[in-house]
């Protein structure tokens, strides 16, 4: 059986309280006395039962971290860079799958069962009300991914997706293609409102370029596969601008099946720079979205709100830029038409 408090306490000569106030951030003990528990402790191989210790603490160091699409491999960068910055900071994740989840109150239900210490909501599409849901909850949150604005009602970090799109935009125009299309993920996501709007805005001061648009149902290659085949069944673009990485891998699959070449036949540019994006089949020209950067941002956030509830929220910008690979044509040079 593995050693007990009580086997620590005896070894090293003090009382079963003075072990636990050990293993207790905050706790006052002496420098000397936490020394002979310690070495008490790692003679025995004893590890501290962080559960039992959140009865006395009132903590759990539990973080929820909350998500709706796990169809997309960028979650799995996610999921990686948060659990390992979690557990470097002491903390623990706890992973909530929202997957088709609309009323924001059964998160929250699930997430005080399990006496979370703060949630996390890492998504680009759920709305801000997700987030509220919790601060009105009582429990510390931070919306990474989310919607930036300028008075932000719970902490968020993010990009300035209508900043992204006109990023887009001037990369299709400097490159001289005439008409230009839009294919987002699901229409009712914020990022793919503020995506579209940007680019819109951009494409808007030159009046000679065609625009379409169009929507997958999904962050997913499925949905950007299909989606794709549905627009070059018709008046297709000659290049366009995917909302995400995963929508341009699906309709870059498409587009191959109708042997097709990309960039000659159809340009494609996507948003996030996740690692399949740089694999040489792939070779995607998109916009970087510095997901490290927001996480390890978000979970700043977090620490200090578990100082201190009552910090007021903020909206945590960070720029983007386009990574140059082979699925748009070279920019034209100064002066060509």
């Amino acid at each position: 059986m593995a050693p007990t408090l009580k086997e620590v306490a005896e070894r090293a000569g003090v009382s079963r309280s003075a072990v636990s106030r050990t293993f207790t951030d905050g706790a006052s003990v002496s420098a000397k006395m936490r020394k002979r528990v310690e070495k008490a402790a790692e003679d025995l191989g004893y590890s501290p039962n962080v559960l039992a210790s959140s009865l006395t603490t009132g903590r759990t160091k539990l973080i929820g971290l909350v998500s709706n699409n796990f169809h997309n491999p960028i979650f799995l960068e996610v999921f990686d860079l948060f659990t390992r910055a979690l557990q470097e900071k002491g903390l623990r994740p706890l992973l909530v799958n929202l997957t088709d989840e609309t009323d924001p109150a059964n998160s929250v239900r699930l997430l005080r069962q399990y006496s979370v210490d703060g949630a996390v909501v890492a998504s680009s599409t759920l709305p801000p009300g997700f987030g509220k849901a919790f601060r009105d909850a009582g429990v510390p949150v931070v919306h990474a991914f989310g919607r930036v604005t300028s008075a932000p009602e719970v902490h968020v970090v993010g990009i300035d997706n209508i900043e992204a799109g006109r990023l887009a935009a001037r990369s299709l125009m400097a490159r001289g293609y005439r008409h230009v299309g839009f294919m987002g993920g699901p229409e009712a996501a914020s990022s793919t409102q503020d995506r579209l709007r940007g680019f819109l805005a951009e494409l808007a001061t030159r009046p000679e370029i065609r625009v379409s648009q169009s929507f997958a149902t999904a962050y997913s290659f499925e949905a950007g596969r299909h989606e794709m085949q549905s627009l070059l069944g018709g008046d297709y673009a000659e290049a366009y601008f995917c909302g995400d990485d995963v929508l341009s891998i699906g309709a870059l699959s498409a587009i191959q099946d109708r042997q097709m070449s990309v960039p000659k036949d159809i340009g494609i540019i996507g948003l996030n720079d996740m690692e399949i994006a740089g694999w040489n089949n792939i070779n995607l020209t998109t916009i970087r979205q510095p997901i490290s950067e927001i996480v390890h941002s978000s979970l700043e956030l977090m620490s200090a709100m578990l100082l201190d509830p009552a910090r007021l929220p903020e909206a945590r910008i960070f720029a983007c830029h386009i990574v140059e690979r082979g699925t748009l044509r070279p920019q034209l040079q100064a002066g060509a038409a």
